[in-house]
């Protein structure tokens, strides 16, 4: 359908913002493609918001339930001052082809609170957020081409916000740019559809994963597991003249187990249906960590 296609592409351009900005990501998919050939599914795209004034988490889900989404389950992170939602997509079986044309992803959207944050950081937010204009109904837009809806920020205003929240300093100079991807490992058809082996085969092709929390996160039901490389980090020009790195995107890896009343189903017949769905508090807040100064000190060390 014509629909379908306009949403994929969409996705599509979105992507290609964040491969830009992302070698690593684009060599890990390079060097998959190359071993298990095209097979690869992406289990989930994740975005980054401001929780104020409309910038938050519905910013940018109404476009994807106009295109069939559904709103599924909310995650608090209180340490970290956020929360998120996620959405399932319209049909997730019975693709044939991969990547941004197979199944279409889970969509994983966050936003920081920032009401309670301290009172220099809220200022500082709600400084650039009105420099906006309406920016924030067109996040989808801006996404796409990965540019900022509000002024380019200071390196000083970055400092601050980043001492306080590092995602935080990350929303502000990287917007609503697509975060990060997640390959769905167990749609893969070569040994490496093992998450622990996928996570053997990205570091024997020299690439440093999150440590966070151990390199895999697993949920206490144990089905669903994950792992992330460390954010590449690329230079910024702010508006003050000052030019740094600051940290971009990174890629995720997922392994989605089949749930206990489907463990003897042989594995040609286990549907992603038959799958742990949804996400986990755990996982997700030391995936959060992939942009955190610690993994990306210990990245360049």
């Amino acid at each position: 359908q014509g629909s379908d296609l306009f949403f994929r592409s969409v996705l599509s351009n979105m992507q290609k913002v964040y491969l830009s900005r992302n070698p690593t990501a684009e060599k890990i998919l390079d060097f998959v493609h190359s071993y298990d050939g095209d097979h690869i599914c992406f289990d989930h795209f994740a975005f980054r918001t401001f929780g104020v004034d409309g910038y938050g988490i519905d910013s940018l889900a109404e476009f994807f339930t106009d295109f069939g989404y559904e709103s599924r389950e909310e995650l608090r992170f209180p340490a970290k001052k956020l929360r998120a939602l996620w959405f399932s997509p319209p049909n997730n079986d019975g693709y044939t082809r991969a990547g941004i044309y197979g199944p279409l992803p889970r969509i994983f959207i966050s936003e920081l609170l920032v009401d309670e944050l301290s009172a220099p950081s809220q200022e500082i937010i709600r400084k650039y957020i009105k420099t906006s204009a309406n920016g924030n109904k067109y996040a989808v837009l801006a996404s796409t081409f990965g540019e900022l809806t509000w002024e380019k920020p200071t390196y000083s205003d970055f400092q601050v916000l980043s001492r306080e929240s590092e995602y935080a300093g990350w929303t502000l100079v990287n917007g609503y740019a697509l975060n990060h991807a997640t390959v769905s490992t167990h749609r893969l058809e070569s040994d490496i559809r093992s998450i622990s082996k996928f996570n053997k085969f990205v570091e024997d092709n020299g690439f440093k994963l999150n440590t966070e929390g151990g390199i895999l996160k697993v949920s206490p039901d144990g089905l669903l597991q994950q792992s992330s490389t460390v954010a590449d980090s690329s230079l910024f020009t702010f508006a003050d003249g000052i030019t740094e790195s600051i940290p971009r995107s990174y890629i995720e890896f997922a392994e989605r187990l089949p749930l206990p009343q489907f463990r003897d189903l042989q594995y040609e017949e286990v549907k992603e249906h038959h799958r742990r769905d949804g996400f986990e508090v755990g996982n997700a807040d030391k995936i959060f960590e992939s942009t955190s100064k610690d993994q990306l000190t210990r990245r360049s060390a």
